[in-house]
């Protein structure tokens, strides 16, 4: 089928993959239409029409039944012939059309009952037709009877066939115009009374729309007593037979339950009054209905694919009726609706997948093409370079905006964007990233980008509020690998070293792999033990002895050496790790803080605490855990909080300080004098020492302006009860000038380089036995 379709000229290839699913739905439902998986269905299809079209006979017909009445009057079976005769006269004398027996008259009676009615046949003007059938040799064989009438009686009569052939299920739905017997093509007695010709074999549907209620009956015992209306009779069709339910002549039909076999044969010839109902079958309507369900497989919206079903189905159905009601042809409709419906169905399937394709593609909260549709987008070959456009301050604006009203924002701030100059489609990237692709060189991106800034001074008005938003530009040529996501982070580069915008080069992609390789293998490190820790001297100014040192951290990485802490330490606190970093940071410097007590050293030690970590209460929890398990002394443990930090919770982190205060542990201020709010900091913050930065104090002893600070420091701590660590000492007179002005601790290469715990030890002991 798929070469068929295939070889045929001049059919897009869309149309071609159309036509060979409606073709291989239509193939399928073909081999189940032959095997008659719809039978059933079209059964009480068909049933139901005989319910909606339900119609009294014509009166043609008219049954001479054989009812209880009759039985209990004759009183004996079988019935002497004589009485057949009598009923026959009687009917011919009423000047009937014609006379049909379905009564068995294959075998002898009494010789003088049967010259009997022989001779009132042969008397009869009307024609008399005598039953033949067809019956089984014995059970389970295939080999057939044929019953005719006894000699002295087919003699004057025709024979037709009163044959009922059940289907399957047991109801009888047909019936044959003519069947074969005894080597000739006898009539049914439908064809027979109704006029009707027809080949042998050749079935047609028993319309049981007729209501059988309405065929006229008449008693047998009555007609033959001449107890009846003659003229009611007059030119009519009759049929004799059994509706006794003794006699057991009984067959199950649709729409009636069980009826009487000579009913089902006055049905029969009923139908046949008008035309002779023919089986279309299933192939042409469903021909017509792939023909349909070609048109619903070119809808294009699930909307449509709904009303041409609904407009496929009416009209399959009603075709099926005309033909039925005006032709005579009896369609089997149920293979051709279940094809509109799996063709439906089908087309259904794909849409919805294509919206669902299509909604992955879209970015809920802006309508925007999202970063998927970014990735599968088609290549033109004329695009030179992707611009990524972050929005500066993204949480506090969406936080200004309300996150309801914010897509409407975006997409505001994207038709600017494309009036301004940033033509075809932009996509959203991320949350706060848009980026599209340009066919610009450098030269011209670069006043673009201007403009664009530019323009978005211009606030935007949104839920009631002007808003303004400001933009920070990337840019990366598209023939990279991930060019995007590189404009991207170049527009984050430009944010942070305070640009416009910035271009994308080919070192930072190793720099960024670098840096998350590392964040990869910190794990490692932790565990391998990777990352140390190295001890700067703090010498006190009072007793000129080293008794306190600031723990650094350190990374050995087996293939990069040793690494500063400046690459790693805040690539760790941008992906919140820095709590295992300085735990394990503490761990180190608590045991060897616990070695160097067990050599009689007193040494205090130092420890940076980022200020992230005081908004969390694990973080606590596990530092005091770790304390108290060491059994170091608490109180030779300082944690230095950085002064120009930002708290995410001030008063939680107040608390947390407290907690730690509480337990022995000092609190000092690092790089004092560099924040924004250093008195209220000093007011809040339960600290026990300041260190100056070393951007004051390196040249306090040259520069009037930095010794003045200095000096004034060192004084209000005093007057606080504070202790105060001068940082950034690098020669003999910085340190001649701080011991002026009483300073407590002074720290810097001049004092000493940052030591191994073993090495500090030994300086220190060293110290120690020269004092003494």
């Amino acid at each position: 089928m798929k070469h068929l379709i295939a070889s045929i000229p001049d059919i897009p290839d869309l149309l071609r993959l159309r036509l060979a699913g409606t073709l291989v739905l239509g193939l399928l439902v073909a081999l189940l239409a032959m095997a008659g998986t719809f039978r059933p269905i079209d059964n009480a299809a068909e049933q139901l029409t005989f319910s909606l079209f339900e119609r009294p006979a014509s009166g043609q017909v008219q049954i001479i039944e054989m009812d209880a009445a009759s039985m209990a009057a004759i009183n004996r079976w079988p019935w002497p012939r004589d009485h057949y005769a009598r009923v026959l006269e009687q009917l011919d004398a009423a000047g009937v059309r014609s006379i049909s027996f379905d009564v068995d008259f294959s075998s002898s009676s009494e010789p003088a009952q049967d010259a009997a009615l022989g001779e009132a046949i042969s008397a009869s003007n009307a024609p008399v037709a005598l039953p033949t059938f067809g019956q089984s040799a014995g059970f389970r064989e295939a080999r057939q009877l044929d019953a005719l009438p006894i000699a002295v009686l087919r003699e004057h009569a025709h024979l037709a066939s009163v044959s009922v052939a059940p289907d399957p299920d047991g109801f009888v739905r047909r019936m044959q115009l003519g069947t074969v017997t005894g080597s000739v093509a006898r009539p049914s007695i439908a064809a027979f009374v109704a006029g009707r010709a027809g080949s042998v074999n050749q079935s047609f549907p028993i319309d049981f729309a007729i209501n059988p209620g309405a065929i006229a009956r008449h008693s047998f015992i009555a007609v033959e007593r001449g107890e009846f209306d003659p003229a009611g009779l007059k030119g009519k069709d009759v049929i004799i037979g059994a509706t006794a339910i003794e006699l057991g002549d009984r067959y199950a039909v649709p729409h009636h339950g069980v009826l009487p076999g000579v009913v089902i044969q006055a049905l029969a010839a009923e139908t046949l009054v008008d035309a002779v109902p023919i089986y279309g079958s299933w192939p042409a309507p469903l021909l017509v209905a792939a023909l349909l369900a070609f048109l619903i497989g070119s809808a294009t919206g699930r909307r449509v694919v709904a009303v041409r079903f609904a407009l496929a189905g009416c009209l399959a159905a009603l075709l099926w009726l005309v033909a039925r009601l005006f032709a005579s042809t009896w369609f089997e409709i149920v293979p051709a609706l279940v094809l509109l419906v799996l063709a439906a169905g089908l087309r259904l399937v794909i849409l919805t997948a294509r919206e669902a394709q299509r909604q992955h593609r879209i970015d809920p909260e802006s309508g925007l093409p999202n970063k998927l549709a970014l990735d599968t987008r088609a290549d033109t070959g004329d695009q030179r370079y992707f611009v990524a456009a972050q929005i500066d301050d993204f949480d506090a604006l969406q936080l200004a905006v309300g996150k309801e009203s914010f897509g409407d924002l975006l997409r505001r701030l994207v038709e600017r964007l494309q009036v301004t100059g940033c033509a075809g489609s932009i996509y959203r990237l991320d949350n706060r990233t848009l980026v599209w692709s340009t066919p610009l060189d450098l030269a011209e991106i670069e006043p673009l980008l201007a403009g664009l800034r530019a323009v978005m001074r211009s606030p935007f008005e949104v839920a009631g509020r002007r808003l303004g938003v400001a933009l920070t530009f990337g840019v990366a040529p598209v023939d990279l690998i991930e060019a995007a996501a590189n404009a991207a982070h170049a527009a984050s580069l430009a944010k942070r070293s305070g640009k416009p915008w910035r271009l994308h080069s080919a070192d930072e992609g190793e720099t960024a792999t670098q840096q998350f390789s590392l964040m990869g293998e910190l794990d490692d490190a932790l565990r391998e033990g990777h990352i140390g820790v190295v001890y700067q001297p703090k010498l006190n100014l009072v007793t000129e002895r080293i008794d306190a040192v600031e723990a650094l951290v350190r990374w050995n990485h087996p293939v990069r050496g040793m690494l500063p802490p400046d690459s790693f330490i805040p690539l760790i606190e941008e992906h919140n790790r820095i709590d295992d970093l300085t735990i394990a940071v503490l761990a180190q410097a608590l045991e060897d803080m616990r070695i160097w007590c067990l050599r009689g050293l007193v040494i205090g030690v130092a420890v940076n605490i980022s200020a992230g970590l005081l908004a969390s209460e694990s973080f606590a929890n596990r530092v005091l855990a770790l304390v108290s398990r060491t059994g170091a002394p608490a109180h030779r443990l300082t944690f230095e909080v950085t002064e120009s930090a930002q708290f995410e919770d001030t008063g939680m982190a107040v608390a947390m300080l407290d907690r730690f205060r509480e337990s022995g542990i000092r609190i000092s201020m690092d790089d004092y004098g560099t924040g924004q709010s250093t008195l209220n900091y000093l007011k809040l913050l339960p600290i026990s020492e300041l260190k100056i930065d070393r951007m004051f104090v390196q040249h306090a002893h040259i520069d009037q302006g930095d010794a003045m600070l200095v000096r004034s420091t060192v004084q209000l701590a005093h007057e606080m009860g504070l202790k105060v660590v001068a940082e950034g000492i690098e020669d003999a007179a910085c340190l001649a000038f701080l011991r002026t002005i009483s300073c407590d601790y002074a720290q810097g290469y001049f004092i000493g380089r940052p030591l191994g715990a073993q090495d500090l030890a030994d300086r220190v002991a060293e110290q120690s036995a020269l004092a003494a």
